[in-house]
């Protein structure tokens, strides 16, 4: 198996990315964007994952990260997936969704393959992750991360993005604290 894009070393930074199944444009309701900022919340206080950087998008999510020395960024990227697909498949079947039926039955469908037994699948299998090596792949990772919602024309200034952190560096309110890198802005 490929470590090509994986977390392989323990207190080492990494841009990560996950991405939904099909790129599904899961995240454009508010509840289901909280349940990514709530999870992240829980990492940070509970499993020690230093965020300086994330941008949840449509269909994916971003992080300039680190995990703790005791834990591996991968299981704490394989429980994050875990948990906040539970929890995303939860609120489509309890909350408004007009697109319910589409989507239980495409993440249902992706499963019908897989040797373990599950009912839905809302994530792509692992994750993409590229180890931080310097301090300008620090920042031009964290200017794509904060770009992402001006080049898909959501908003004109990346400050303006309520989901990403752009807005700490720009030192406004936001969802989710994070050690902002004070060497770049």
């Amino acid at each position: 198996m490929s470590t090509k894009y994986k977390a392989t070393a323990n207190g080492e930074a990494y841009f990560v990315t996950i991405t939904t199944v099909g790129w599904i444009d899961v995240f454009t309701r508010l509840n289901q964007k909280y349940i990514l900022i709530n999870a992240l919340k829980y990492c940070q206080k509970e499993r020690g994952l230093e965020i300086y950087g994330y941008c949840i998008m449509s269909s994916h999510m971003h992080l300039l990260c680190k995990a703790s020395e005791k834990e591996t960024l991968s299981i704490v990227m394989r429980d994050f997936k875990k948990f906040t697909s539970k929890e995303i498949v939860k609120t489509i079947i309890e909350y408004p969704e007009s697109r319910r039926e589409w989507m239980l039955a495409y993440f249902n469908e992706v499963c019908s393959h897989l040797k373990r037994k599950q009912l839905y699948k809302v994530w792509q299998n692992g994750y993409h992750a590229e180890h931080v090596y310097s301090n300008n792949f620090i920042k031009q990772k964290l200017d794509y991360i904060h770009q992402n919602p001006v080049v898909e024309k959501i908003v004109s200034n990346p400050e303006d993005y309520v989901f990403s952190s752009a807005r700490n560096y720009a030192e406004l309110d936001n969802e989710l604290e994070v050690i902002r890198l004070e060497v770049f802005y």
